[in-house]
């Protein structure tokens, strides 16, 4: 029902109530039984064991726990302990982050006002909020919330804040006219929405929407329907899951179908294979992914950004498109006088937000503060309601925001409260109006001089003024004084500036103004103050920054079209090309529809909850990587849909921090680019250890591969493969999760969503190191094992000594996409440190006698570490060395 269409009469009829009696106490009830309580209803979640169990279903776990059977069969119970800990472990992190993530409708509800004034059989009376039915008719004043959706019945100087709803930065003036049924959720002006607040006036209403069918409710069911994107990471690792159990099941049955052929047993070739499904399958994988991300988190922190999702972390360095609300996050939600125009010169303002200090600049100069400017100042501070407010070092206005912005304005040229209220006392005072758009003051200073002071519209104002002072003096208005401030208007407007004049007329000690049309007329018109919600002043750099990494910016907002257009201008956000559209044209178009024009289109103004939610499905459809960010609850649902999800941790409403991925400690736009830097360089270090995993796997693959078809003993037996993989590859992998980001992270495109892991040559990395370190390995193997047929143990355990070493080689050459020499290796200590311990545990496995049993070593004297040392450097320099030629060629 388009309730802000019909007349108070119709909404009367529709809903059966009576305006001045209300509904009674028993067909309350029964709506109430009826219809269900006027709350938020949440989606059942899951039991806590059902989200544990869930941890075991991703691809890798599974193929491990396969992998974990088949060692149990075969009595490798040390292999099961071992695989079973990680996989718990891995569980119990996921488990954790999901617990945490879904508390978006606990944060919705708590904006539910807890109380509401309702008329009920003819008597005022406060009932519990949850109790309001459709038909109720309730009151609220300033500093009420409203306690469902209503139709405004009756509004005296009523101004209701629904920044988090509609995104729009200034209290709106309600009315209770009927409107035209397809106007926009801000531009309402004859509805009052659950979970806003009264700032100013108050107001009688009838009650048309409860719990989830308000325009909050609808927010809920858009987070609750909200699809949750699976990261490009997320599909890329499941993905090489099922590469890998391919390769393993493929190898297995290959080197049992050769060994039986060969005459040897079936069970000893069955437990080769094993060994060789154990090397395939980088059992470390998915703990060292998770802790990387929760590292990256913890460095992220530092730069003032909280990750409430692992994945998120990745997600951020392939992000090609950042949709942000303007309101809060690309400026400072704090109105601001920008520009004075008094005695026909425009002055310019500085200053940031609400703190009284700033300076006054005239043709770029800065200038004394003379007697004309002294006045406006002064008389825009006296006709105001409003007062700084100083926590800490914030600064914060009690009252409007735009009478704040008047009174700070004041301060600046040394007209604090304290002072004014020394220097001038009020005597009357005729409220600002919707009809007039003036509000005035009756005044009387110390020397006992009387004058009336009014600040209003300028449209308004202009006509109950017959003076003017410009020059230096009143002068009588002449139709070319008022087409001068006209265009003054208008030029100020056009910077999306909120325009606000002030007048004035002395009075007579016995001159008595009773009458508000008397005292507002014959007036001086002495200038106008010129505001904005400026923008943030870092956000112009980090907008150019992501520019170069080519990460598009675009605005939505609640706002009005001129004022974000001119905020996208200042900003340097739209190129000569750029497009604007409002939430009207957005509304006729589908998502489809949208898709084929969206790529254009920079500034999305004058837009409801699900207008952002179909621009960010457009642009996904268009194949882009999403960071939504924003403040508002309106914001939740497009913020969840997101691939990447960033509220506002100052300003943020907690819905949108419990919606989001990623939440801003300090709501500075430029903490995102420090965001996505971060993200895109965990996502190398990803592949970096990816690399070096699967390197090593490769050459544990090809040694018992190569072993198999020449008819050798096993060169390694499985234990040693699961050491190498989860103690010699995990710690320097964990490592190379740290390295620090190269130069040129930021100074690239975002990669492509559908680019695979072994993009960008990986592949070939893999194969060729993979290849060497596995050839190197039969080498020294084959070595000892000639000079020492009758000891299998002495040959294995140098086999297993030569590839380690080579892995931890070859760690170095992974930090870098071109060579081993293009990187100080002690720019990563984190890495020499695991390098170190690694080595360290190698010689305790060989040299610590109670070890040698289980993990089939021997001792090794020294001339066997020369041939080791020198096998192992063979995989890194001798394709090193080419590419190093090369590169300095």
């Amino acid at each position: 029902m388009s309730w802000h269409g019909l007349r108070i009469e119709q909404v009367e009829q529709q809903v059966n109530t009576k305006i001045g009696f209300g509904l009674t106490e028993k067909e309350a009830k029964r709506r109430l039984k009826q219809f269900g309580k006027n709350e938020l209803s949440e989606e059942k979640k899951p039991s806590a064991l059902k989200q544990f169990f869930s941890q075991f279903q991703d691809f890798m776990v599974l193929v491990l726990l396969a992998a974990t059977a088949i060692s149990a069969v075969l009595g490798e119970y040390i292999d099961v302990v071992a695989i079973v800990a990680i996989v718990i472990i891995n569980a119990f992190l996921g488990f954790i982050q999901e617990r945490r993530a879904e508390k978006s409708l606990e944060a919705l509800k708590k904006l539910s006002a807890p109380e509401s004034l309702v008329l009920r059989d003819g008597e005022w009376g406060k009932v519990p909020s949850a109790q309001l039915v459709v038909g109720d008719i309730v009151k609220f004043a300033s500093g009420d919330r409203i306690g469902a959706d209503v139709r405004i019945i009756e509004a005296k100087g009523l101004y209701i804040e629904e920044s988090s709803l509609t995104g729009e930065s200034l209290p709106v003036e309600k009315q209770t006219a009927p409107l035209i049924e397809d106007v926009s959720l801000g531009d309402r002006t004859n509805m009052a929405f659950m979970g806003t607040l009264v700032t100013k006036g108050s107001g009688v209403g009838i009650v048309v929407a409860t719990g989830m069918h308000t325009a909050m409710g609808q927010i809920a069911h858009l987070i609750q329907s909200a699809p949750t994107m699976t990261t490009p990471l997320q599909r890329k690792l499941e993905q090489l899951g099922k590469i890998l159990i391919v390769i393993a099941l493929a190898l297995t049955a290959l080197v049992v179908v050769l060994g039986v052929w060969q005459g040897h047993a079936v069970y000893d070739m069955f437990l080769a294979g094993v060994s060789l499904a154990v090397a395939a399958i980088p059992e470390g994988l998915p703990a060292i992914v998770t802790v990387v991300l929760a590292l990256g988190v913890q460095r992220m922190m530092k730069r003032n950004a909280i990750v409430r999702k692992l994945p998120a972390v990745e997600t951020l360095g392939c992000a090609s498109v950042i949709c942000s609300d303007k309101t809060g996050t690309m400026t400072e939600n704090q109105m601001t006088v920008t520009h004075v125009w008094v005695n026909n010169r425009l002055w310019t303002v500085s200053g940031t937000g609400y703190e009284p200090k700033g300076t006054f600049l005239y043709n770029g100069k800065q200038e004394k503060v003379d007697a004309a400017l002294q006045q406006i100042l002064l008389f825009g501070a006296l006709c105001n309601h409003a007062d700084i407010k100083k926590k800490g070092k914030t600064y914060m206005i009690d009252g409007d925001p735009t009478e704040g912005a008047l009174v700070v304005a004041a301060a600046k040229a040394g007209w604090t409260k304290e002072k004014i209220a020394a220097e001038f006392t009020i005597e009357h005072e005729f409220p600002f109006d919707s009809t007039r758009k003036m509000m005035t003051v009756i005044v009387k200073d110390r020397a006992n001089r009387r004058f009336i002071v009014t600040k209003g519209a300028p449209d308004m104002l202009l006509e109950r003024c017959r003076f003017i002072y410009i020059e230096g003096q009143a002068k009588l208005m002449r139709d070319q004084e008022r087409k001068l401030v006209q265009q003054t208007v208008n030029t100020l407007a056009s910077q999306a500036l909120r325009t606000i004049a002030i007048a004035y007329r002395p009075l007579s000690l016995t001159e008595t103004m009773n009458d508000e049309t008397k005292a507002e007329s014959d007036l001086t018109f002495i200038g106008l103050q010129g505001m904005i919600d400026p923008p943030r002043k870092e956000v112009k750099q980090a907008i150019a920054e992501c520019k170069k990494a080519g990460i598009k910016t675009v605005m939505i907002t609640g706002d009005h079209v001129l004022t974000a257009k001119a905020i996208a201008q200042q900003l340097h956000m739209m190129p000569p090309n750029g497009k604007v559209m409002d939430g009207k044209t957005l509304a006729t178009l589908s998502v489809d529809e949208l898709e084929d024009v969206v790529e254009d289109v920079y500034v999305f103004a004058r837009v409801s909850p699900e207008h952002k939610l179909k621009i960010v499905q457009a642009l996904q459809k268009r194949g882009h990587i999403v960071a939504m960010t924003g403040d508002g609850v309106n914001d939740a649902p497009a913020i969840k849909t997101a691939n990447i999800g960033i509220a506002m941790g100052v300003t943020g409403t907690d819905v949108s921090k419990e919606a989001a991925s990623l939440v801003l400690l300090d709501d500075n736009f430029a903490t995102i680019k420090a965001a996505i830097e971060e993200g895109r360089n965990i996502y190398e270090n990803i592949r970096k250890f990816i690399r070096y995993l699967l390197a090593s796997n490769v050459g544990e693959i090809l040694v018992m591969l190569f072993a198999m078809i020449l008819a050798l003993p096993l060169p390694l037996v499985p234990i040693q493969i699961l050491w190498v993989n989860l103690v010699t590859d995990g710690l320097p992998a964990m490592a190379l999760g740290l390295d620090p980001a190269e130069e040129n992270v930021m100074k690239r495109p975002p990669r492509h969503p559908k680019e695979g892991v072994f993009a960008r040559g990986l592949g070939w990395k893999i194969i060729s190191r993979g290849f060497l370190i596995g050839m190197v390995t039969l080498i020294a193997f084959l070595v000892v094992h000639t000079r020492h047929p009758e000891n299998l143990t002495y040959a294995q355990t140098v086999a297993f000594a030569t590839l380690v070493l080579a892995q931890l080689i070859h760690v170095f050459d992974c930090r870098s996409e071109r060579s081993v020499f293009d990187r100080n290796p002690f720019e990563n200590m984190y890495l020499v440190l695991a390098v170190l311990s690694s080595l360290v545990l190698l010689l305790v496995v060989i040299y610590y006698p109670p070890l040698q049993p289980i993990f089939h070593t021997v001792s090794l004297p020294l001339t066997d570490w020369l041939l080791i040392i020198g096998l192992s450097s063979i995989p890194t320099f001798l394709l090193a060395g080419s590419l190093f030629t090369r590169r300095r060629s």
